[in-house]
């Protein structure tokens, strides 16, 4: 054998692994568009993410600005901070945000429909409701029901149907809070 065919193992070379451009774009968009959810929030929203002071300042800056290239830049600039950190987190909590948002939009619709049947039904609709819900004050809603009706009848402002639909509101908040307790079955796991 020629020595020009033999290979030496101290002469290895190693290439630099350099970064998928097209992922880095991927990513770069996807901060992009976390940025712009964020600067839809509301203050007391953003004050649950618990940013970054720098983030958190430009987030609240662009949420005032007009859709013109220096919020783009901005946007782009917030993008970049979020990309120095670690952002999974506050995509967690974006994610509660809107679900909370979400189960809102849910229970207006529930509350709703309870009100509008219980105008168009009346007491056959009120006793379904107060089965379901025991804990309910039932003059308190027979009365609101009835002025609701009247109303309705007489083509008046719906006061009263407003008043209905605040406290049957009330009235899903105070149950889906009491589903939302931990049972025990033991005494022992209280403590």
């Amino acid at each position: 054998m020629s020595e020009e065919y033999e290979y030496d193992d101290e002469e290895v070379e190693y290439y630099a692994i350099r970064p998928n451009k097209t992922q880095i774009k991927k990513d770069m968009a996807a901060l992009f568009a976390l940025s712009e959810e964020m600067s839809e929030l509301s203050a007391g929203q953003l004050k649950t993410l618990e940013l970054p002071e720098v983030i958190n300042k430009a987030v609240v800056e662009v949420s005032g600005m007009p859709h013109k290239g220096a919020r783009k830049r901005l946007l782009k600039f917030i993008a970049g901070q979020l990309h120095k950190i670690d952002a999974d987190p506050i995509l967690e909590k974006l994610a509660r945000i809107k679900n909370k948002s979400a189960h809102a939009v849910r229970e207006h619709h529930i509350v709703e429909r309870w009100r509008d049947r219980l105008i168009a039904e009346g007491n056959d609709a009120l006793t379904e409701l107060l089965d379901e819900q025991p804990h309910a004050d039932r003059q308190l809603l027979r009365q609101l029901l009835r002025n609701a009706q009247k109303e309705a009848e007489a083509g008046k402002p719906p006061k009263s149907s407003r008043l209905l639909y605040r406290q049957l509101k009330e009235l899903f908040q105070v149950e889906g809070e009491v589903d939302d307790e931990p049972e025990f079955e033991d005494e022992e796991d209280i403590d």
